[in-house]
Formats: C-alpha cells, structure tokens, sequence
C-alpha cells in the first residue's frame, strides 16, 4: 500500500482563516449576522457575506502580519474590487436578496507570532464606479 504524503499546511491559508474568524466576531458585534464564508464563483469569491435587517454587507477580509508593503486595505485592487462586485449580484441573485441594499466592507486583521493582535473593519470601504 502506497500512503500519500501528507504536506504541511500553507501558512497562508492558516493566516487567511484566523483573520476570517477575527472578522467574522467583529461582525457578530458590530450586529450582523453571516450568511456565507469563501462564496465562490469561478474567477471571484467574497471572504464573508453579512446581513442586518434590510443592507447585505460583501466583506473581503486582509491578514497581515505588518505594514511593510501597505495597509492591508490597500491591497484590494481595482481588479479585486470589480470580481467581488460580479460575485455580489451573483449572491444577491441566487438567495433572492435583489431587492437589498448592499455595502462593501473591509477588515483588516494584523497578526503576529503570538494570534490577533488588531482588527480595523471599515465599513463602506469602496462603491464600484458606474461605467458612462
């Protein structure tokens, strides 16, 4: 019998998932409830997706362990922002919420060898542009 070696586990993805729980708890407190984790589409996904009352709330949550490079809200790009906007309308589509107000949010989450060390959610972090 051939046993399949079993690799480590990325440390991005451990990153990505401790910031993904941070968040999601700033959320609960902040009064919103999460409805989806990692929604996919086949070139998009949204981290989290939240509600409260009548506003769906699509949240894209940056773990980092510095700033070096930039905040982590920096690095939600143009392109990052527009693939998140086609995964909302698809969300919104699918579970029939088309009829709610939508906001996106970002949460940073700032990590070090010893866990969480700070979480900035900042709500109503971009609007798409409209096309002329």
């Amino acid at each position: 019998m051939i046993l399949a070696e079993r690799r480590p586990p990325d440390p991005r993805q451990r990153l990505g998932r401790l910031g993904e729980a941070a968040a999601e708890q700033v959320l609960q407190r902040a009064g919103l409830r999460v409805l989806a984790r990692r929604f996919r589409l086949r070139t998009a996904e949204i981290d989290l997706v939240a509600e409260r009352a009548d506003l769906v709330v699509f949240v894209e949550v940056k773990a980092r362990r510095g700033d070096r490079y930039g905040t982590p809200a920096e690095a939600v790009t143009a392109v990052k922002r527009r693939r998140m906007a086609r995964a909302a309308l698809a969300f919104l589509s699918r579970h029939g919420r088309t009829d709610r107000r939508a906001r996106f949010d970002v949460v940073e989450v700032f990590v070090d060898d010893s866990g969480v060390r700070r979480v900035r959610h900042i709500e109503d972090a971009f609007r798409l542009e409209r096309d002329p």
